[in-house]
């Protein structure tokens, strides 16, 4: 089982070390690291696991984070309605996942990013593309698969294909004023 102590954080240099294709169909150690992954994400969203084994909350996940170079994420993020029911859930293990489209229109989170391999919070927006058509293979219903994400989802997509080239989300700051909005954004809350 991932945890904490298994991903490592912005002062290692690994983590912006260059990420490298993943050989298909995937070896038996690289579906136990899918499954790993995502059971990471799921468990960090869990309230009683996550305080159980001290797990920050997570929507995504590199490879390179748990020391891996491979260029492989997970992705598990649900959407509840106003009464907390689940209305929709976005879950890959995306391997080898390149963008093949997306929308000039740029987006960001309102509250700024978060990175489970950055301890200590950096403030600012990340300006990301509203909207990405992604192609991969997915481990976890081993095929490829086209995914067009938009809004949050595309933003979570794009933060962790970042890992796979050494690029952390603080890197994106605007530079002169990190907190500044950004004009004619759509904005993420």
């Amino acid at each position: 089982m991932i945890t904490m102590d298994n991903i490592i954080d912005d002062k290692n240099p690994m983590i912006r070390e260059i990420s490298k294709e993943v050989e298909l169909p995937l070896s038996a150690e690289d579906e136990q690291l899918a499954k790993d992954m995502m059971e990471y994400l799921i468990n960090s969203q869990d309230e009683e696991l996550s305080k159980k084994y001290d797990l920050r909350p997570g929507v995504g996940l590199a490879a390179v984070q748990v020391g891996v170079l491979k260029r492989m994420c997970a992705i598990y993020i649900p959407y509840y309605d106003q009464d907390g029911n689940l209305k929709n859930l976005d879950q890959w293990v995306l391997v080898n996942p390149k963008i093949v489209a997306y929308t000039p229109k740029i987006s960001y989170v309102a509250s700024g990013e978060g990175c489970l391999s950055v301890p200590v919070d950096h403030k600012g927006y990340v300006p990301r593309h509203a909207k990405v058509v992604v192609e991969a293979y997915d481990a976890l219903t081993k095929q490829n698969v086209k995914i067009t994400a938009r809004g949050f989802t595309a933003i979570c997509i794009q933060h962790e294909m970042d890992h796979f080239d050494g690029v952390l989300y603080y890197d994106r700051f605007q530079k002169d004023d990190p907190t500044r909005p950004i004009p004619n954004a759509m904005v993420i809350q």
